[in-house]
């Protein structure tokens, strides 16, 4: 079965003193955490990303404020708008990733199914298209 990106929609907590909301593994994440990182203070117009991973899956959510993540699958590319904190997107290995349209005070966190190692990076789009054109062969 091939994984596709989607929106996953968190618990929420309602409660008069503020909402909260939760995702653990493997009840809303289909995948252990490794890494946890996240993405803050990016001047307008600016664009983070910008690479696929060969192997590393990940779990973005919107925080605070709003942004867009473009996925691109070597051949068509979606926008998700993120903007509420009991949604995030799942990613998985082998798409092409930017995170756009930053709001002010915006902040991106990330979790990851794997540690960090630069090895697991395409960072050529053109390289990450002919990868994935060679996976289908």
């Amino acid at each position: 079965m091939k994984e596709s990106p989607q929106i996953l929609e968190l618990p929420k907590i309602m409660d008069k003193r503020g909402n909260l909301s939760f995702f653990e593994h493997p009840k809303q994440l289909p995948f252990e955490i490794a890494r946890t990182y996240w993405i803050y203070d990016v001047p307008g117009g600016e664009k983070r990303g910008g690479h696929a991973f060969k192997e590393q899956q990940e779990f973005i959510v919107a925080l605070s404020g709003s942004f867009d993540v473009h996925l691109h699958d070597g051949q068509v590319e979606r926008i998700y708008s993120l903007n509420r904190s009991y949604y995030g997107l799942y990613v998985p290995k082998m798409y092409w990733r930017s995170l756009e349209n930053f709001s002010t005070n915006a902040l991106a966190l990330i979790v990851s199914d794997r540690p960090f190692d630069e090895l697991d990076y395409i960072r050529d789009f053109e390289d990450f298209k002919n990868a994935k054109l060679t996976a289908y062969v």
